[in-house]
């Protein structure tokens, strides 16, 4: 049976990489409660939300320009998922407005890291007369983890609390760095 239109590299991209964008979805909706949590309130979820965006869109600008000069982009695409995997495993230790905007920057700063290294991989092994049905499958999977990640947050924080889904989140993100990092260079 044909393989659709993906090829191996491409796979192996769209399944790590929905793990760390099914970890994100997890907390989206329900972020505002954590914020509450921790004594903020609905200005401190914007502002947190505007540090992320902001430190995000400066990294990115200066990541895209690293990358370009790096050989093996793959390695920046792992740096990124650990610092997320980090940042997400810090929510344990939030425990003021501050610190949840620390790690707001945090998690800015190594989605930026991975996302230009990330897009620059992906578009490397994609087949020219199949790229829009290719990023369709990425922007398609985007939406749908964000479906899938937002249910599963909601009933993990239900059922078992914030800390439960951090260490999910977090857990999401070093998998997917781990199996990249594992993968001989040559598959990716």
């Amino acid at each position: 049976m044909k393989r659709l239109f993906f090829n191996k590299a491409l796979r192996i991209l769209l399944s790590t990489n929905a793990m760390i964008l099914l970890a994100v979805a997890m907390l989206g909706p329900i972020y505002a409660l954590f914020v509450e949590r921790v004594g903020g309130s609905l200005l401190d979820a914007s502002f947190a939300g505007a540090l992320f965006a902001l430190t995000a869109a400066i990294t990115t600008f200066v990541s895209g320009k690293y990358v370009d000069k790096v050989k093996e982009n793959e390695l920046i695409v792992v740096a990124g998922y650990l610092i997320m995997a980090a940042a997400f495993f810090s929510y344990l230790l939030v425990g003021s407005v501050i610190e949840l905007f620390l790690v707001q920057i945090v998690i800015g700063f190594g989605e930026a890291i991975y996302s230009p290294a990330f897009d620059a991989v992906y578009s490397k092994h994609l087949d020219g007369r199949k790229s829009g049905k290719q990023w369709g499958a990425w922007e398609s999977m985007n939406y749908l983890t964000a479906a899938i990640g937002a249910a599963i947050g909601g009933f993990i924080v239900t059922w078992f609390g914030f800390e439960a889904v951090f260490m999910v989140m977090a857990g999401l993100c070093f998998t997917s760095a781990l199996y990249i990092y594992k993968l001989p260079r040559e598959v990716l």
